[in-house]
């Protein structure tokens, strides 16, 4: 997701329009369907919709970076795999 091309096509028709509600309100619901103030919410609600998706995936993609560089995961999986080693205490069963 890249938020640029987003801006670049929609921040030259909101230069057009002086003020807008926030998409969605009930000043933005009173207003007609061919106000341009109303179409100005829309793009602009879009606008910051394609920002938070761009920061949320740049932020899940280092979360994942940080993740995988946290630890030695492929030993981690071998412990798992070969039990617990000297940690392991077998469980004793009550007789019946």
């Amino acid at each position: 997701m890249d938020f640029y091309p987003v801006h670049r096509l929609v921040a030259p028709i909101l230069t057009n329009v002086e003020s807008w509600p926030a998409a969605g309100t009930l000043p933005w619901q009173r207003l007609a369907d061919e106000d341009p103030s109303k179409w100005a919410a829309i793009l602009d609600a879009g606008l910051y919709g394609a920002l938070h998706m761009q920061l949320r995936q740049e932020a899940l993609s280092e979360a994942s970076h940080d993740i995988a560089a946290a630890a030695d995961w492929s030993a981690l999986a071998r412990q798992l795999r070969n039990g617990r080693g000297m940690a392991y205490i077998p469980r004793i069963k009550e007789a019946s």
